[in-house]
C-alpha cells in the first residue's frame, strides 16, 4: 500500500514560462505564429525535395528527415504551451507526460544522429568525390537514415523507462515548459543521484561523440576546400557546409547548457529550452533555404517560376 501511494500521482501541472497574466495573449500569438511558420516552412522543404527531381540526392534526402523531425519536435511541445497561455490548461496526465518525454528524447536523439550523418555525407561528397556515388547509394542512404531513428528509439526507451520506474508521491508541479528529465527528476520521492549520473553520462557521451565526429568531418572538409583552385568552387562548398554547421551549433549549445547540468534549478533553463524546442526548428528551414542556391531554385520552380539561364 505504501508503494501504491507513492506512485499514485495521476497528473502533472506544467508551470511553463513565468510571465505576467496580461502577457498571456501576446505570448500565445507569438508562439502560435512561430509554430505555424515552423510547420509550413519544414513542410515546404519536404514537399520541394519530394517533387523536384533535381533534389533527389542524399543531402536532400537527409534534409527531408531533418525537416520532419523539426516539425514533430515542435508539435510535441508547442500545442500544450499554447493551451497554457490562452486557457490556462497546464494539466498533463501521467501517461501524457511519459509520452511527451519519450517523444522529445526520441526525436532529439534521432536529430543528433542525423546531424552526424549529414556531416559524413558532406565529407564523402567533398573529400571522396570519386567514391561518393558507390558509397551513398539509395539503399545505403535509406538504411543510414532509418538507423538514426532506431538509435533514437533505443536511447529514449532507456531514458524514459529508467525515470518513470521511480516513485512519484507529490508534489506534481513541473517547473518547466514540458515534461523533461531535469524537471521530472526533481519530483521523484527517492534518491536520484544515479539517474542524474546516468543522464549526464548517457546524453553527454552521445552528444560529445556526435559533436566530435562532426568536427572531425568538417576538419577534413575545410582542408579539402582550401585545396580547391576555383574561387567559385570554394565559395559553393563553404556555403553548403556553413548552413549545416550553423544548424549544428544552434542545436548543440543550448542542449549542452541544459543536459550537462542535470541537477540545475536555474530559471534560465526554461528560456533555453524554448530556444531549442521552438526557435531552432524554425531556424532550420530559413538557414537551409536562404543559404542554399539549389533549394532557392527548386522553390522558384515549385512556384511556377522558370530559372534564368545565363547566356
Amino acid at each position: 500500500m505504501k508503494r501504491e501511494n507513492q506512485t499514485s500521482v495521476p497528473h502533472f501541472i506544467l508551470v511553463g514560462l513565468h510571465h505576467p497574466p496580461q502577457l498571456g495573449v501576446p505570448l500565445f500569438l507569438a508562439f502560435f505564429v512561430i509554430y505555424i511558420l515552423t510547420v509550413s516552412g519544414n513542410g515546404l522543404i519536404i514537399l520541394t525535395v519530394l517533387v523536384d527531381i533535381q533534389l533527389h540526392c542524399p543531402m536532400y534526402w537527409f534534409l527531408c528527415h531533418l525537416s520532419f523531425l523539426d516539425m514533430t519536435i515542435s508539435s510535441a511541445i508547442v500545442p500544450k504551451m499554447l493551451a497554457g497561455f490562452l486557457w490556462g490548461s497546464r494539466v498533463i496526465s501521467f501517461g501524457g507526460c511519459v509520452i511527451q518525454l519519450f517523444s522529445f528524447h526520441f526525436l532529439g536523439c534521432t536529430e543528433c544522429f542525423l546531424y552526424t550523418l549529414m556531416a559524413y555525407d558532406r565529407f564523402l561528397a567533398i573529400c571522396k568525390p570519386l567514391h561518393y556515388a558507390t558509397i551513398m547509394t539509395r539503399s545505403a542512404c535509406t538504411y543510414l537514415a532509418f538507423g538514426t531513428w532506431f538509435g533514437g528509439t533505443l536511447h529514449s526507451l532507456f531514458q524514459t523507462s529508467f525515470i518513470f520506474r521511480l516513485p512519484f508521491c507529490g508534489p506534481n508541479l513541473v517547473d518547466y515548459i514540458f515534461c523533461d528529465i531535469p524537471a521530472i527528476l526533481r519530483l521523484v520521492c527517492a534518491d536520484t543521484t544515479i539517474n542524474k549520473l546516468v543522464t549526464f553520462v548517457d546524453i553527454g557521451f552521445l552528444a560529445l561523440t556526435c559533436f566530435v565526429l562532426i568536427l572531425t568531418s568538417y576538419g577534413y572538409i575545410v582542408a579539402a576546400i582550401l585545396r580547391i583552385r576555383s574561387a567559385d568552387g570554394r565559395c559553393n562548398a563553404f556555403s553548403t557546409c556553413a548552413s549545416h554547421l550553423t544548424v549544428v551549433i544552434v542545436y548543440y549549445v543550448p542542449c549542452t547548457f541544459v543536459y550537462l547540468r542535470p541537477g540545475s534549478q536555474d530559471p534560465l533553463d526554461g528560456v533555453v529550452a524554448v530556444f531549442y524546442t521552438v526557435i531552432t526548428p524554425l531556424l532550420n528551414p530559413l538557414i537551409y533555404t536562404l543559404r542554399n542556391k539549389e533549394m532557392k531554385a527548386a522553390l522558384r520552380r515549385l512556384g511556377g517560376c522558370k530559372d534564368v539561364q545565363p547566356h
